[in-house]
């Protein structure tokens, strides 16, 4: 634990930590959960640690402090990802009076899970991509989808490092008397950058901690901007975190979410982001397109770099506020042999999706082979992962282009053993 957290200075401020070091310090003997009888840091609700379902002490302070870093009026700890985040936004909204949904139709699954667990309509609408990258979110993109819609959901950054105009955007909302809920499961270091920070502009919102800041997977937080709207997700969040929460993890959510801003890496990262990537307001994603994928990929393993995701001729490095300057330089030296311009003035539209039509649900369902499935009509939306978009809409055509995608793939959702459901001929 100590090796993880780092930066004396952030640690000194953090609640839950300090309680695990004087414990840590202290020689007792262990008669309760978990098994293995040997974490002075793992530790389960005790006198002295709090507990999350009803803070006191510690984490009771850890979670206003982090809701006034966060600007907002109440922040909840998550150990269980941004996934319960999300459901708990949903199910906030669905508590004040929200029934359809307008979102992106490349929004993350959790999204369309949270919908169809709460009983909520999305209301979808497509985006523009650019050399196969999405574009910003527009308010042309959702305007006239909005108006049939009780709320607006945004993810904010994307996957791509895309941040929409959320000034704007909040603008729209509140003139359409509309919710705006943000999946920030990627953007939590923006609070540094307050105009580009999501908190600035939700009703309500989910920081993912642990993907752009030094935290532990999993490590997430969720918040609200109001009373009213703290109210009903502090119900929700009882529906959704565990009771059995990581120490660990919400100790290095608190030291994350404190974490210093770090000029010098961003700087740098900048710097890549313009000369051999693409740049989408979002620093810490450095989306690279290169000449031969397969030829990268092995020139990257060997050099013993990891992206968080290659797609075709695309790859997508993670950075964050952690990352050392001297990694970005080893990787720039990759870069400049393998990174190409190019290839991104053709504009195209990522069609919006469809839905099953009353005859076909009728005709209900089958499994088929992936590679077989040709012509058919999707019944269940399916993705890859990392970043968990989907890529066939139930209701959809299957054409032999995303079958090809999708088994290339090595990681998938909505398939089972390389089959997928589709409606019955």
């Amino acid at each position: 634990m100590r090796s993880f957290l780092k930066d004396k200075k952030t640690l000194k401020a953090c609640r839950i930590y300090s309680m695990l070091k004087r414990h840590a310090r202290q020689r007792r003997v262990s008669f309760h959960t978990p098994g293995h009888k040997i974490g002075k840091w793992d530790i389960t609700e005790l006198p002295f640690s709090d507990n999350l379902a009803s803070p006191t002490g510690c984490i009771a302070t850890a979670q206003a402090e982090i809701a006034s870093l966060l600007g907002a009026e109440k922040s909840f700890l998550l150990t269980d990802g941004s996934t319960s985040g999300v459901y708990s936004i949903l199910h906030a909204a669905r508590t004040l009076g929200v029934k359809r949904v307008a979102a992106p139709a490349l929004s993350h699954q959790s999204f369309f899970k949270g919908c169809e667990l709460m009983g909520l309509t999305p209301v979808l609408f497509s985006l523009g991509s650019v050399g196969g990258i999405p574009l910003p979110v527009e308010k042309a993109d959702f305007l006239d989808v909005l108006k049939s819609a009780d709320a607006l959901f945004l993810t904010s950054p994307d996957y791509y490092g895309n941040i929409p105009e959320l000034a704007a955007v909040k603008e729209i909302c509140e003139r359409e008397n509309k919710w705006l809920l943000i999946d920030g499961a990627h953007g939590g270091h923006l609070r540094h950058e307050p105009l580009l920070y999501a908190g600035t502009y939700a009703h309500l919102w989910v920081d993912g901690v642990h993907k752009s800041l030094p935290a532990l997977t999993q490590g997430a937080v969720v918040s609200a901007k109001t009373k009213e709207t703290a109210v009903a997700l502090e119900r929700a969040v009882s529906y959704f975190r565990t009771t059995s929460p990581s120490y660990p993890i919400m100790a290095s959510v608190e030291y994350a979410v404190k974490y210093p801003r770090n000029l010098p890496v961003e700087k740098k990262a900048r710097e890549l982001c313009f000369h051999y990537g693409r740049f989408g307001g979002d620093w810490t994603k450095l989306i690279v397109r290169v000449k031969d994928g397969v030829e990268a990929q092995k020139t990257f393993e060997k050099a013993g770099v990891d992206a968080e995701f290659q797609e075709g001729n695309l790859f997508c490095f993670y950075l964050s506020p952690a990352t050392p300057l001297r990694a970005l330089h080893r990787l720039e030296k990759l870069l400049k042999k393998l990174a190409v311009k190019g290839g991104e003035n053709f504009v195209e539209r990522v069609p919006a999706p469809l839905f099953l039509t009353k005859e076909e649900e009728m005709r209900g369902t089958e499994e088929v082979e992936l590679i077989r499935a040709e012509g058919r009509i999707c019944a269940e939306q399916c993705g890859i992962f990392p970043p968990c978009l989907p890529v066939l809409f139930a209701g959809e055509k299957i054409g032999r282009e995303k079958i090809e995608k999708l088994l290339r793939a090595s990681s998938t959702f909505g398939l089972r053993e390389e089959k997928i459901t589709v409606v019955k001929k």
